[in-house]
Parts: structure tokens; sequence; C-alpha cells
């Protein structure tokens, strides 16, 4: 049951993007509506500030609008497309600022009921945390913020990097290796 949805789901989105290929603006923009929230979050996570990553998402669908026309489905989903668009947007982001620094962001708690020293805490294992993946490789980032703060799938995440799946495992892993690595070091020193 849940497969023959995600089978419509899909078979939807397919429509909407031949729509759209077509020219169509109404298309386009359901498509907007759908994917908006999941680029935006993923350049804000890169960026660090609301309007930087309000800005280059609207970049992002700005430039998928103009080369809409040129779309050719692959095995990759629309998203894959976006997400290479926004991963390209964010790196000329960087390149014009001279600065290489990612995730350098405040996240707050989503339990907003929590008690004062509750929110410390987790304010304080946030910053450990978001300093340890800014330790890392730029790509072993990009995946560990692709995988966990965003939820993409593995094939997901390779269509946009443009890597097989089992090199995204494997950075997945020497990331988390490294996060733990980094997180235990932290952890000696105190």
């Amino acid at each position: 049951m849940q497969e023959d949805r995600k089978t419509e789901a899909a078979t939807d989105i397919d429509l909407l993007i031949n729509g759209a290929v077509s020219g169509n603006a109404d298309n386009f923009g359901r498509l907007y509506d759908l994917y908006v929230d999941r680029v935006y979050r993923h350049i804000y996570y890169r960026v660090g500030n609301i309007k930087d990553a309000e800005d280059l998402t609207q970049q992002v669908f700005l430039k998928a609008w103009n080369a809409i026309g040129r779309y050719r489905k692959t095995a990759s989903p629309f998203v894959a497309w976006l997400m290479r668009i926004s991963h390209n947007l964010v790196i000329d982001f960087y390149r014009s600022k001279k600065d290489k620094t990612y995730l350098d962001f405040e996240v707050a708690s989503s339990d907003s009921n929590a008690n004062p020293e509750r929110a410390v805490e987790i304010e304080f294992d946030q910053q450990q945390l978001r300093k340890a993946i800014l330790r890392l490789p730029s790509d072993q980032q990009q995946v560990i913020l692709m995988s966990f703060i965003e939820g993409f799938s593995y094939s997901e995440i390779a269509a946009t990097l443009g890597k097989s799946e089992g090199s995204i495992r494997v950075i997945q892993y020497r990331a988390l290796k490294k996060i733990r690595n980094i997180l235990e070091e932290e952890k000696g020193l105190d």
C-alpha cells in the first residue's frame, strides 16, 4: 500500500517536471513548493545565516527555472539536480568571500519546554558536534549534513555529489569515525 503511494507520488512529480520542462510556470511553482524547504535547509546549514540562505535559495530556483528546458530525467531524482545547483552556488558563495568556514550557525533547541539546565547542556553538545564537523574535510561535512540533518538517502547524496553510493557510505563511515575521535580527544582535554 505504501509502495503504491510512493509510485503515485513519483508519477505526480514526473508529470510536474515534464510540464515545467515544457515551460509550464505553474508546474515549476508546484515543484518549488515541494522542494524549497529542503533546498533552503541544505543551504542554511552550509552558509549559516538566514539572509544568505534565502538569497542563495532564490538563486537556485532562478537557475533551475532558466535551465529547466535542458533538464533531462536520469537515474538521479529531480531533487539531486536542485542540490547540485545549490552545492555549486554555495561553493561560489564561499569563493567570493574567500572563506571556507562552514556550519558557523546556531541551532535552536527543538524542545522549547526544556528546563534551562537541559537547554544549556543541549547547546553545549551542539557546539561540540559543530566544532567536530568543522574539522572534517568538505566532502565529509557535506555527506554528514545531507545524511543526518537533511535526511537524504545514500542514492540521493550520491546523485547530488556525482559519486557512487559505495563512495558515499565510505565517506560517511570515515566522517563518523573522525567525529568520534575528535569528540573523544576534546573530552580528554577537559
